[in-house]
Order: C-alpha cells, then sequence, then structure tokens
C-alpha cells in the first residue's frame, strides 16, 4: 500500500474511533435516554460502571469460579422444535467439551441425596477435571437438615413460575459441562443459521406485526430510506410491559455480541489459538454510522438488562439469608466463605440507590394484568426453547443459559410476596429455585458485568487508535 493510501485509512480508523468514543461517551456519562421505566428510575450510567467496576466485577468473578456455579447440566442434544436442524456447526470451536460425570464432585451429583462424603469432594478426579486450574472452587448445597426437605421440593410442579423451559437433569443427553473451561468466545458461528435463530425470537416473539420491519434484519425486505424511525415509533406506542420485553432481548443479544468481540479469535500461529478484544468487530457491530443508530440503542439496552438482573439479586437476598442455607461443601471453612461471598454481593446489590422498579409493570387492573403477565410468561419460554434450534454447541450452551439466568431473574420479580413470606427456619413451597436455575442467574448475571467491563476496555482501545 503506498503512503497515501496508508494515511488514509488510518484517518478512516481515526474518524470511526472518534465516532465510537462520542457514542460510548453519551453511554458512560450521561443520563440514560431510554422510555420507560428507565429513564423513571433517572439511572445514571456513569454511576452503574462505577459500581459494576468496583464492587460487583471482582466478587462475581470470584463466586463463578466456585464449584457450585461452575459445572452446570445441559441438554445440548434436544432437537430444534420450530424447524428441521440445519446440521451442527463443523468449526472446532463451536465444539462443547463435557466433564465426565463420574469427575464431578459428589455433592452436585447427588442432588437431593442424603449422603455427603467429604473423601469424595476431595478426591484426585476433581483434581483432573479442573486441569490444574488451581481456582480454590468450592462444591455449594444445601444443608444435611434440609435433604428430606428437598426431595419434597422436587416434587412440587412449580412450572407456572417458570419463564423457562428446563433441560431435565434426568434425561441421558443432559451433561455436565465446566463453564471455565468452555469459556463463551467467537466461534465463527454466523450466517443465515444464526440470523435464523434472532430473527425468529424478534419477529415472533417481541409482539411485533409483521407489517413493521426491525432495523438491521438481514432477512427482511430494503425499506429506502427507513432507518428504523418507523420501528421505534410502533415501539413507543406500545404498553410499557411490551417495551420492557423488547429491552430486555435487545440487552441480551448487545451482551453477547460484546463477548463475542471481547473474546475474538484473533490468529492461530502453530496450533495455538490467540483470543482477545477485535476492535473491528466491535466497530462493525456497535458504529453509529455503520448500525445506523442501533448502536447506541444496544448499548442502552444492555445496561437496562443489567438493572432487570441487579433488582432480581437484590430482592432473591432473604432466599439465601435463612439459616436453613447452607452452602454445603463439607468443608466448614470453605462452607462459611462461600456462603458469606455471595451475601457479601447481595449487600452490594441492595445498596445500590438506583434500582428498577418492577412494581410499575402489570399494575393495571387484575384480570388483564394477569393475563399481560401470562403473554409475556410464555413469549419468554418460547424464546429459551428456540435456544435450542442454535446450531453451535457453544453457542447453544451460553444461550440457554443466560436465557435461563434472564427468565430466573423475572421470576424472582414477579415473586416478590413468596420470597418475603419464606420461613426462617425450613423450607417453603411458596418459592424455591432448583440449583440449574441459581448457577443460570449467578453466571448470566456475570456475563452482563463482563459486558459493562468490557464496554470500557473498548473505550479505552478506541482512543489508543485516534
Amino acid at each position: 500500500m503506498s503512503d497515501s493510501g496508508a494515511g488514509r485509512s488510518t484517518a478512516v480508523r481515526a474518524r470511526v474511533a472518534a465516532r465510537l468514543l462520542a457514542v460510548l461517551g453519551c453511554v458512560v456519562t450521561a443520563k440514560a435516554q431510554l422510555t420507560g421505566v428507565l429513564d423513571d428510575c433517572l439511572c445514571d450510567i456513569e454511576s452503574i460502571d462505577d459500581f459494576n467496576t468496583f464492587k460487583i466485577f471482582p466478587k462475581i468473578q470470584k463466586l463463578q469460579e466456585r464449584d457450585y456455579f461452575r459445572y452446570y447440566k445441559v441438554n445440548l442434544k434436544r432437537p430444534c422444535p420450530f424447524w428441521a436442524d440445519d446440521g451442527h456447526c463443523s468449526i472446532k470451536d463451536c465444539h462443547v467439551e463435557p466433564c465426565p460425570e463420574s469427575k464431578i464432585p459428589v455433592g452436585i451429583k447427588a442432588g437431593s441425596s442424603n449422603k455427603y462424603s467429604k473423601e469424595a469432594n476431595n478426591s484426585k478426579e476433581l483434581e483432573d477435571c479442573e486441569q490444574a486450574n488451581k481456582l480454590g472452587a468450592v462444591n455449594s448445597t444445601l444443608s444435611n437438615q434440609s435433604k428430606e426437605a428437598f426431595i419434597d421440593w422436587a416434587r412440587y410442579d412449580d412450572s407456572q413460575d417458570h419463564f423457562c423451559e428446563l433441560d431435565d437433569e434426568r434425561s441421558p443427553d443432559a451433561q455436565y459441562v465446566d463453564l471455565l473451561l468452555n469459556p463463551e468466545r467467537y466461534t465463527g458461528y454466523k450466517g443465515p443459521s444464526a440470523w435464523r435463530v434472532w430473527n425468529s425470537i424478534y419477529e415472533e416473539n417481541c409482539f411485533k406485526p409483521r407489517s413493521v420491519y426491525r432495523p438491521l434484519n438481514p432477512l427482511a425486505p430494503s425499506r429506502g430510506g427507513d432507518d428504523g424511525e418507523s420501528f421505534y415509533t410502533w415501539l413507543e406506542g406500545l404498553c410499557l410491559e411490551k417495551r420492557v420485553f423488547y429491552k430486555l432481548i435487545s440487552g441480551l443479544h448487545a451482551s453477547i455480541n460484546l463477548h463475542l468481540c471481547a473474546n475474538y479469535l484473533l490468529e492461530e500461529t502453530w496450533g495455538k489459538p490467540c483470543w482477545g478484544p477485535n476492535v473491528k468487530e466491535f466497530t462493525r457491530r456497535f458504529d453509529p454510522v455503520e448500525t445506523k443508530g442501533e448502536g447506541p440503542r444496544r448499548l442502552k439496552n444492555l445496561y437496562f438488562l443489567y438493572l432487570i438482573e441487579l433488582r432480581a439479586l437484590s430482592k432473591v437476598a432473604p432466599y439465601f439469608e435463612r439459616s436453613v442455607v447452607d452452602l454445603y461443601t463439607g468443608n466448614g471453612q470453605e462452607d462459611a466463605e462461600s456462603k458469606a461471598l455471595l451475601l457479601d454481593i447481595f449487600r452490594d446489590t441492595k445498596s445500590f440507590h438506583m434500582h428498577f422498579d418492577e412494581k410499575s409493570m402489570f399494575a393495571g387492573d387484575k384480570k388483564g394484568a394477569k393475563s399481560l403477565k401470562e403473554e409475556f410468561r410464555l413469549h419468554f419460554k418460547n424464546i429459551s426453547r428456540i435456544m435450542d434450534c442454535v446450531g453451535c454447541d457453544k453457542c447453544r450452551l451460553w444461550g440457554k443459559l443466560q436465557t435461563q439466568g434472564l427468565g430466573t431473574a423475572l421470576k424472582i420479580l414477579f415473586s416478590e410476596k413468596e420470597i418475603q413470606s419464606l420461613p426462617e427456619n425450613s423450607p417453603s413451597k411458596g418459592f424455591q429455585l432448583t440449583r440449574q436455575e441459581i448457577v443460570a442467574l449467578v453466571n448470566a448475571f456475570g456475563r452482563l458485568s463482563t459486558s459493562i467491563k468490557e464496554l470500557q476496555n473498548f473505550k479505552v482501545l478506541l482512543q489508543q487508535t485516534r
């Protein structure tokens, strides 16, 4: 390339970086310019960044390293219920390496068993599975006094409260996956198969008529000069609950895109991959010009989703604060440390002063509110089923986990009365969470916390590009 060509290329990169920095400056320092409840709670996004960076992010990272939260049982072989299977991705980075059940700590495998073996928890098998990752992880579950009650819980059918289609953990196709050894990152899975999944989510489950076209939909016909104005005019005309639903899905999509940009396969030398942040990919997905203004909206929806899940964690704290819930590992000191860390995070979430107010949702007449809430729940449950249509196993794993985490957060937000009435010294059938839901909730929020942190990292990289 000539010197003049190189100069032009550098100038273009600098202009793009300046545009994105302007967007990030708006997102980071200004009041959130979102409609509905986010505006109503006057959420200062700079405060969210500081709160996440200095309080939440370091602690949630440590919590995700514990055995209870790193091993997730999932069925990646469930057939797509909506269209013929495209066939699974053959790219090697799409593959998920399951952890053999013999190497899972016995307390996690046993579930509702009445017997726990300290020797099994400290076995050599666990060391093999960790592959020399000395993370100080511990196994967490209920105390011995709760084992019989836990069996009773398993018999309780709370499907009416679920916002997600849960995997049957007893299925022979369900396998334990070590989330730390199968991190979410860019695998190369893209194109029509990936588009169809997101298109189905947005077009068929976000309360949108087919006559209204979503911006940047690669499967929709060209709309000429309409850069999304008609879509957002339609969106603002919806009731609060349906606007919230769309923003949650958009925020989840933005968060996943950020993870892929931040953990991108940059090069592969001698069979050793090098993963890291890809500024060009971040620009393609979030630059206001390249996305016709969609990038900034998506980033704001990411913050909105963060607030929703943050609120859920603060609301569910009483469930775990009870003495009947003991994060059992077989090691008294580790048990105490694990519960202390979890409760410390809950204290931080409750100290945040700009929470989302879920009471403004489903607040109309009782009959109408109940019908709308059920419609909301079923739409989200359908999205969780669409995750079984993702062709890349690693993308499917993290899509299912993060969708289930958000579904669990919604279940918590709309179960406030049941949580407040939980007895201190005995389990209650009024509200319960399975281990699968707890793992998904913590890891999904951990992913959002990471997204907010990565957004700050990209801001630094863009400043260096100018």
